[in-house]
């Protein structure tokens, strides 16, 4: 409360009697107008008298009419702040309130220094008026009229009301309602019925009403727990909030306001000296909590909010005062909070900035767990956007859902796909779709189980088409996606991702599959409380019939099967978690999302990773790279040792072998590769290959895609895909040596013993003694002609002569002896049809001991068609051999070459340079040191 001043006081008064100086000289010169003022002022009193009686009575009236009873003020809606608390409905998460965050507290739930120090700091003589102080109401109306500034003179009845009902402006007509309903107030309640409203409702900074709220605002503790100190500061805000704000730049005008708030009390008698001097000594400032309402698992938080306000209405929720129990495991929380953050080094690894994981119950549907972002307070990724309810692709992950639909109309784990690479047409893509596989690769015939679980495109895209994208939208329905309505949109793509889904909704549906097909809507609250204690809103637990239990169960023996999946992702996979778990992950083509969902018989679990602003993570950012390993180290702490095992399918025989997973048997047969007719004993080995035949189809041939278990399709190609997917199928099969027809009837009439070529060995004879080298001549003819003739000492292959008369040229190896040796030759023509001719023959000389010079190519009388020629000889050792040609009609030598120290075979160039027609002589000269020989032989040149 303001004070006049002395100065204050003095300038009013010289004012006064400069005023009074000015009227003693208007006295002085007119004594009778004086009188006559005097009577006139008198006059137009009564006249003011009568007329502001009149008036102030009837505004008297207009303004009671205008104001509320006291009836109506109690009884009004007052804003409260909602709390929003985990499963056990003892940890709180966050406040919700509208422009007033409040709680409504009898007395006896504060601590009476609440009361104490309220009282004096406020009103201390509160238990004695009768709502408003008249003292001070008359010292408040004369400093406004002498200084011009409106002031308070308000009692705690007064400053209820003020708060409570009337504008903040500062006239003399609120003041008056003021007195008057804060009279009313005081007539109509208790002095703690309005100490108890004042307290409740009496602001303690920004949107933060109520000693309760304000309690938990600055020291994060109930009013209950109020030491004298902290109600004392609490007790001093109300008179000056953002000028008194704790947090603010005044904190030495605070400290001494309620540090004499607290001298007051002991004044009062309220506290004792000791323990003014305790209070006046303890550290306020050092308890206050700046983030005391900070909030946990906000995106959770902020979706349920979202959720209530729609079953109760917004307003009812930010202003009701409500109990608000959800479904939140905050142990479970934290568990999810810790595996994201321990992963942010991998994930920002692979350029990707946010992550986002949901659990639930699948029995119940309850949100266990839910982190919407790496870091909710973090802006530049958006922290404060939940992924989890955002529309993402998912990738591989909606294959399950795909394969489920495919069981649900017949077809079986066991049923046999063909992963080779396949053009489907297409209206949309005139070249056709194409899907790749994640390694590029193909596997040909490949169960569905297998399939499945090593994440292959290929069959997938098939077994989308086999199951009809119409029909798998049905079960999209049912498992509780709501993204995938507009069904114009989506084609065979849908099975690789091509579909937007929110992962709550995504990991709701896997929890059908871990619950027997039974799909439990997806539950974030369980209770809500208003603020009387009393339960106004209780969730059921619903749960729909999505799809045929032994349908989830085959999923789920797949999804499960670490075996299964191992030759794809190996055996050491995050996968992998040591107990039974079903997993599949998920990855764009892009890298823009990856995922893993996962879930055991009794938790649901899903993660994303990637960018909030759909930038591209490295090559390689795969769901099993980046995201299981989040979902591995959460489900492994949350799960712990409360494991249990999925009920094993059913075994399914449908009697077709396609479906039961039987390939169908071939038979390995032996062709003639030149004929390819049935290869026969005189099929030489060189020409004989194996083929194995076997009818190899697409699946459309053996079924109707909309009856799998029905009959076989009269005519498959009918079906607008089967001619592609037989293509492809043909292409597959012939790549690897897989033949879909019968095997040939006929044998191999080409190699026949008449078409066998007829050789006998001419020189040496049987019996005869040769040296070391030697020359074989034979005679050989073919009805197919001779193209070569293979020689051979005991098995051993010597020389094999490509040109006629098939000489051939022996220069036995030193591993051959002296002595008899068999000599062996074989001809053959042009698709290896051979007859062989041996004879025996005597080596006289030992190993090694044979230095004779041998023509090779040409032989004697051989006739020469062309040049150049090679002119090749066999010479073990020598120094030197020169070669030397000669017309047969003239003496004269020419030289063809030389080879300086030959050893073995030998060719010396003959460009035949001026050679004309006619006989002619070859000459080598063999120098060895001194000794010098000369060997001949005669040549035709044509």
């Amino acid at each position: 409360m303001k004070y006049f001043s002395p100065k204050k006081w003095k300038d009013t008064e010289i004012k006064f009697k400069e005023k009074g100086n000015k009227y003693k000289k208007i006295n002085r010169k007119n004594k009778k107008g004086l009188k006559k003022l005097i009577s006139n002022l008198f006059l137009i009193f009564l006249l003011l008298f009568f007329v502001g009686g009149t008036v102030g009575a009837g505004y008297y009236t207009w303004l009671m009419k205008k104001l509320p009873t006291p009836d109506k003020i109690i009884n009004r809606q007052i804003e409260q702040t909602t709390k929003i608390y985990d499963r056990t409905g003892e940890k709180l998460l966050y406040e919700f309130h509208g422009d007033q965050s409040r709680v409504i507290l009898e007395l006896d739930e504060m601590s009476p220094y609440v009361e104490y120090a309220t009282l004096a700091a406020e009103d201390r003589g509160f238990y004695e008026h009768h709502g408003f102080d008249f003292k001070g109401f008359i010292r408040s109306i004369l400093q406004n009229l002498l200084t011009g500034s409106k002031v308070g003179g308000s009692t705690i009845t007064q400053q209820f009301v003020k708060n409570a009902v009337l504008t903040p402006e500062k006239t003399y007509t609120r003041k008056i309602k003021e007195l008057i309903i804060a009279y009313q107030l005081e007539n109509k309640f208790s002095k703690d019925e309005i100490l108890k409203m004042y307290l409740n409702e009496i602001p303690y900074g920004s949107v933060v009403y109520g000693i309760e709220s304000a309690a938990n605002r600055y020291f994060g503790k109930t009013a209950k727990d109020l030491t004298v100190a902290e109600a004392a500061m609490l007790a001093s805000i109300p008179k000056a909030t953002t000028y008194y704000n704790p947090f603010g730049s005044h904190r030495d005008d605070l400290e001494a306001r309620y540090k004499y708030v607290i001298d007051a009390m002991a004044d009062e008698g309220y506290i004792t000296d000791a323990e003014k001097e305790v209070a006046k000594k303890e550290d306020v400032f050092s308890k206050l909590q700046e983030k005391a309402a900070a909030i946990l698992a906000p995106h959770f938080v902020f979706y349920v909010k979202e959720y209530l306000s729609e079953v109760l209405g917004e307003q009812v929720v930010e202003q009701g005062g409500l109990k608000v129990i959800t479904s939140l495991d905050l142990d479970m929380q934290e568990l999810a909070e810790r595996a994201i953050t321990d992963k942010k080094d991998l994930i920002n690894s692979f350029n990707a900035t946010n992550a986002s994981l949901v659990a639930l119950n699948p029995k119940t549907g309850e949100v266990l767990a839910m982190v919407g972002s790496l870091d909710y307070y973090d802006k530049d990724i958006d922290g404060n956007v939940n992924v989890a309810l955002r529309s993402r692709q998912p990738g591989s992950s909606f294959k399950p859902i795909v394969y489920a639909t495919a069981f649900s109309r017949g077809y079986t784990p066991n049923t046999i796909l063909f992963d080779v690479e396949t053009t489907h047409p297409t209206i949309i893509e005139e070249d056709g779709y194409t899907p790749k596989n994640y390694d590029l690769g193909e596997h040909g015939p490949v169960s569905v189980r297998k399939a499945l679980a090593g994440s292959l495109n290929i069959p997938a895209v098939k077994m989308l088409y086999l199951a009809g994208v119409d029909s798998v939208l049905n079960l999209a329905d049912l498992l509780g996606y709501t993204t995938l309505k507009d069904r114009s949109r989506f084609g065979l793509s849908l099975v690789l991702g091509g579909g937007e889904v929110k992962l709550l909704e995504h990991v709701g549906a896997y929890a059908a599959f871990a619950n027997d097909g039974q799909r439990a809507e997806v539950v974030p609250v369980l209770k809500v409380l208003d603020s009387k204690g009393r339960t106004i809103y209780e969730e059921k637990i619903k749960i729909k019939k999505a799809l045929d239990e032994e349908v989830a169960r085959q999923i789920n023996d797949i999804l499960s099967d670490n075996a299964a999946r191992e030759y794809v992702f190996g055996a050491n996979n995050y996968l992998n978690v040591g107990f039974s778990a079903a997993a599949k992950t998920g990855t764009t083509n892009d890298y823009c999302d990856a995922w893993t969902i996962g879930y055991t018989p009794e938790l649901a679990v899903g993660v994303w990773v990637g960018n909030n602003n759909n930038h591209e993570m490295k090559e390689g950012a795969a769901g099993g790279v980046v995201a299981a390993p989040i979902w591995n180290q959460f489900i492994k702490q949350a799960v712990k040792d409360k494991t249990a095992e999925f009920v094993k399918p059913k075994a399914v025989i449908t009697g077709k072998p396609i479906l039961d997973g039987e390939e169908i048997p071939g038979s390995i047969v032996k062709i003639d590769k030149y004929s390819g007719k049935l290869a026969t004993d005189f099929t030489p080995e060189s020409f004989v290959i194996e083929k194995t035949y076997k009818e190899v189809h697409n699946i459309l041939y053996y079924v109707d895609k909309d009856n799998p278990r029905g009959p076989a399709p009269s005519d498959p190609t009918k079906d607008p895909y089967y001619n592609a997917w037989e293509d492809a199928v043909r292409v597959w099969a012939e790549k690897n040596n897989f033949v879909s027809e019968l095997p040939p009837n006929g044998y191999d009439d080409i190699h026949i013993p008449a078409n066998k070529p007829q050789i006998s060995i001419t020189s040496p004879e049987n019996n005869n003694s040769v040296d070391r080298t030697f020359t074989v001549s034979v005679k050989t003819l073919a009805p197919r002609g001779v193209s070569r003739v293979l020689y051979y000492i005991d098995d051993s292959l010597l020389y094999t002569s490509n040109t006629y008369p098939f000489y051939g040229i022996l220069s036995l190896p030193s591993g051959i002896g002296s002595g008899f040796h068999r000599l062996k030759a074989v001809s053959y023509d042009d698709i290896d049809n051979s007859n062989s001719h041996e004879i025996n023959i005597n080596i006289t000389s030992g190993a090694g001991s044979s230095n004779e010079f041998v023509w090779i190519s040409p032989q004697n009388n051989f006739v020469i068609s062309s040049f150049p020629i090679n002119v090749t000889f066999n010479m073990p050792r020598s120094e030197n051999v020169s070669l030397w040609y000669k017309k047969s009609d003239n003496a004269d030598y020419y030289k063809i070459g030389e080879k300086q120290d030959p050893n073995g075979y030998t060719s010396i160039p003959w460009s035949g340079s001026g050679i004309s027609s006619g006989t002619y002589t070859i000459k080598a000269v063999i120098t060895d040191g001194s000794d010098v020989k000369e060997k001949e032989m005669t040549v035709v040149v044509q």
